[in-house]
């Protein structure tokens, strides 16, 4: 029996009441729009709400505090974990209308938007200010600001530049309970009272609706250059990535895609070495032309010097795009080929990648399955697209699935790097977290949210 009310007409009556008819998709069809996000999970809504203000985000959740109804925020959906899925019904709050720049101010080197905004329109309006705002998820033409920070998102540039969470020095964000708070700071520094900013940044819409903020912004790096590497063994570019790091460069991204996914995006590649290639590398490095272009060339060296079979240069920015297609083409084609396609982020520490990635090939003869691994290779946050041939093998899947997590963990890793926990992974929060944290962290989100109504389900399950 649910311990949330359902939304009966008088419910949805003193809901358009308040918050006008305008912003209320009642259309079984359109609510079937926002049941899902990028992965596989799906749970309908009673009522979805296209908020345009804060204080429209204040007035629905003290009306589902005096009703006790759930309410989800969510982005624009390309989560992979199931965070902004409606597990128990109730209304969906979609922040993707509050999409503004407030203000950029150069001086300061910030922005100060609202949550909906897509990730690469920031970019592109705060480089024609010559500025640069670093976070890059995959998904950065689809997926908003406030959804990044709700999951604290990376991308490629992590390993140069960190995590949204680097990013965000203030948010405005409306409590469970109705009421509106200012976490943060303006500044660059800031040490008053406990960090609620960090608490609220990355716990996936659970303590809070973020509804504006205030991001850090740095100069925009005055070039770009890209190589590639192409490595006959995986083992091998994992410890070419590795010396790369510890010899002192700092790349802006060091993405690599493994054979079986080079099998998938073979029509795609630009050169003529594709039977002899195990590994693709693509390194970028950033900054002044005349410093970048030596440094590319030391790493180009060191990938020689690892077992690089090639390694190709794309300084322009038609070749450079090419290269990043391959990149983001992977997830999609293995979704075409495979019934069971399963995404998991791990991350490992960057001297144990080549020793993980060996681990591959017995778990795929164990278990029944195909790893495809790809991803940010310069901070250990390996993307493994697990799949099978048929939905028989999936309880099969799963189990190895646990097996390799149990691995990252015995490494000195984590299960999620970027993608969230939500739904998707909360049964195995236990093999990372000890009992005393998960009990402490149910505490934190008892004394945010007494009554369960923001985004129930996610992270933990209800108590």
């Amino acid at each position: 029996m649910s311990i949330y009310a359902t939304l009966t007409p008088s419910i949805k009556d003193e809901i358009r009441a308040a918050l006008g008819n305008r912003c209320l998709i009642e259309d079984p069809e359109k609510i079937g729009d926002f049941a899902q996000d990028a992965s596989e999970l799906h749970h309908r809504a009673e009522l979805v709400v296209e908020a345009t203000s804060t204080e429209q985000v204040e007035t629905l959740l003290r009306l589902a505090n005096r009703h006790r109804f759930p309410v989800t925020p969510r982005g624009l959906g390309t989560g992979l974990a199931g965070g902004s899925i409606p597990l128990f019904g109730g209304v969906v709050l979609s922040l993707a209308k509050m999409n503004r720049i407030i203000s950029i101010e150069p001086e300061n080197l910030t922005a100060t938007v609202e949550p909906g905004l897509l990730n690469l329109d920031l970019k592109k309006a705060v480089q024609k200010e010559g500025l640069f705002y670093p976070p890059d998820p995959a998904s950065l033409d689809t997926c908003s600001i406030g959804g990044n920070a709700a999951t604290n998102a990376g991308g490629p540039a992590c390993v140069k530049y960190g995590t949204t969470k680097d990013y965000v020095l203030g948010i405005e964000a409306v409590l469970p309970s109705g009421k509106r708070i200012n976490a943060g700071v303006r500044t660059r520094k800031g040490v008053v009272g406990y960090d609620l900013l960090h608490l609220i940044v990355g716990s996936e819409g659970t303590l809070g609706v973020i509804t504006k903020l205030i991001l850090k912004l740095i100069p925009h790096p005055p070039a770009i250059t890209t190589m590639v590497a192409l490595f006959p063994r995986l083992t091998a570019a994992m410890e070419g990535v590795t010396n790369i790091l510890v010899r002192g460069h700092i790349p802006c991204a060091m993405e690599y895609l493994d054979r079986r996914c080079l099998d998938l995006v073979g029509d795609l590649l630009p050169y003529g070495e594709r039977e002899e290639t195990g590994v693709f590398l693509l390194v970028e490095t950033d900054g002044a032309p005349d410093i970048i272009g030596r440094e590319i060339e030391e790493i180009g060296k060191i990938c020689l010097e690892f077992g690089a079979r090639n390694v190709i240069m794309a300084p322009d920015s038609i070749k450079r795009s090419r290269m990043w297609e391959i990149r983001r083409e992977v997830s999609l084609r293995i979704e075409e080929h495979f019934p069971v396609d399963i995404h998991e982020d791990v991350v490992v520490p960057i001297g144990t990648i080549a020793e993980f990635v060996a681990c591959f090939p017995e778990f795929e003869r164990d278990f029944d399955m195909k790893i495809f691994s790809f991803g940010h290779a310069g901070d250990g946050n390996i993307h493994l697209n697990i799949t099978a041939e048929s939905e028989k093998k999936r309880q099969k899947v799963e189990e190895g699935i646990r097996l390799i997590l149990r691995k990252v963990i015995a490494m000195g890793g984590t299960i999620s790097g970027e993608h969230g926990i939500g739904i998707a992974k909360k049964t195995f929060l236990p093999m990372e977290l000890s009992a005393e944290s998960i009990r402490l962290q149910k505490e934190i989100k008892g004394i945010f949210d007494p009554l369960s109504i923001l985004n129930p389900g996610k992270i933990f399950d209800l108590s």
